[in-house]
């Protein structure tokens, strides 16, 4: 068997090109609709299609791993990303360019899968600490990712983005094939189609609602029928879960106190992360004429940026530490307060740049602790057999959390925006009540975080469990 510091170091690598994705189209995202000579809306899709994918794959995907091997879905998961990859850098059309971004998001579930690995090959005393790293890779491939991507569409053809993505998961199939064992650790039984369908069919209404609102109108009927029908197909979906036998996602273990409450708190810890995401870049780029901005390139901007998650890779370790000491309770709690410092420091010192570097440092101490401890606390609450589902069930929480944030912030800047030089800008206004929401977010995060109960749960043994 490989070492198991390889193991990790894999791992890591396939999580870092998870969260690369979601940076891939930044820098282009405002010249897509010139670039593709189609309207704004539906250049859109360019990024909804991916988060949309990402949503419904990771929960189906955690189950299939527990059902017929962790890491045979992981492959899975990283030759479809291949596929779209070579798909869009082929495609000089829209059309072609959703399809790659769409089966480019399968790549997401890569994360909880190699989290369940983790705690299925690894020694227990190294699992925090491995989980802690690999939790960094989320925040780390983005802050890296921005400033490569950035150079990459300032000096060569934006297609070009598409082929380093395929190059990367190319390199990263080949080392899980050769360093990550097999786990012997399967859930017999069928496969929930039905299930599957109905959760595919409900998060992808309730997400285009969320997502695509701004543009078409929260009261619209598009954005009505795919909200409330969406709700009504996951309320539909979760009765049935709860009458069969062999359910997609065991909803009597995600009720559990510790895992619903961790699972509450993704969303809000998830909407704290994005609201930085979308703000701080905007408040960099932004024109000084304007007011609100500092007028930096997207590359400098990325460069300011880039420490959050620099501060999430140094920090996995002492994640680890403070995990196997008191717990990943404690992380969770950490995590949540320094987001909140983050978001108040803002608020109060804002007028020069090395103000929103610091900021980005504790924001990257926030989510390093946050994200680390909830796949620990999840995996603390399931039996081994439900960790694949559960962790996917978990990620998709946070998803929701940085959907809606993405949704809401963007109204809110919609909303407090000024003409300037015929473009719609955001104001200083649209910033602090953005960087407000971030902040109230946190903190919900840190009161549900107080009541998750600490203890660990005793391991069960699935009735279906096999070796």
């Amino acid at each position: 068997m490989p070492r198991q510091g390889a193991i990790v170091a894999v791992l890591a690598i396939a999580g870092l090109c998870s969260s690369f994705m979601f940076t891939l189209m930044v820098p282009i995202q405002s010249k897509l609709p010139e670039l593709l000579d189609a309207s704004r809306e539906d250049t859109a899709w360019v990024v909804t299609s991916t988060l949309l994918a990402a949503a419904v794959i990771t929960p189906i995907a955690g189950r299939l791993g527990d059902m017929y091997g962790k890491r045979r879905i992981l492959l899975v998961l990283v030759a479809v990303m291949i596929v779209g990859s070579v798909i869009a850098a082929l495609s000089p059309g829209i059309i072609g360019i959703i399809v790659g971004r769409t089966l480019q998001g399968a790549i997401v579930g890569v994360v909880p899968l190699g989290i369940s690995i983790m705690r299925d090959v690894l020694h227990e005393d190294r699992v925090d600490a491995a989980i802690a790293f690999m939790s960094a890779t989320l925040g780390v491939g983005g802050a890296l990712g921005l400033p490569i991507s950035a150079f990459v569409t300032e000096r060569s053809d934006w297609h070009v983005l598409f082929w380093m993505a395929a190059a990367l998961g190319a390199i990263v199939f080949v080392l899980v094939l050769w360093i990550v064992p097999v786990s012997v650790l399967r859930t017999a039984g069928r496969f929930d189609y039905l299930g599957a369908a109905g959760l595919a069919v409900g998060l992808i209404g309730v997400l285009l609602a969320i997502s695509r609102g701004n543009e078409w109108g929260w009261g619209s009927p598009p954005v009505l029928v795919a909200g409330l029908g969406g709700i009504a197909v996951l309320l539909l979906w979760g009765w049935f879960e709860l009458r069969i036998a062999e359910p997609l996602l065991d909803l009597r273990v995600a009720a559990r106190p510790a895992v619903l409450l961790t699972n509450i708190a993704s969303i809000a810890m998830g909407f704290s992360l994005f609201a930085s995401n979308v703000v701080y870049p905007q408040m960099l780029e932004l024109p000084v004429a304007t007011g609100a901005g500092f007028g930096l390139s997207l590359l400098a901007a990325s460069l300011v940026v880039m420490p959050s998650g620099l501060v999430m890779m140094l920090l996995s370790p002492v994640a680890g530490r403070i995990a196997q000491r008191t717990g990943p309770k404690l992380l969770l709690l950490l995590g949540a307060i320094s987001l909140i410092v983050a978001y108040g420091f803002t608020l109060l010192f804002s007028s020069e740049v090395w103000h929103l570097v610091v900021a980005n440092i504790l924001i990257g101490a926030g989510i390093g602790f946050g994200y680390a401890s909830m796949p620990m606390l999840i995996m603390r609450s399931v039996p081994q057999s439900e960790t694949g589902a559960s962790n996917g069930l978990n990620a998709l929480f946070r998803s929701l959390g940085t959907s809606t944030a993405a949704a809401v912030i963007g109204a809110v800047l919609a909303s407090y925006a000024v003409d300037f030089e015929g473009v719609p800008v955001p104001t200083s206004q649209g910033f602090t009540i953005s960087l407000i929401l971030g902040g109230a977010a946190a903190i919900i995060a840190l009161g549900i975080g107080v009541f998750i109960p600490s203890r660990r749960a005793p391991e069960e043994q699935h009735p279906s469990l096999r070796g």
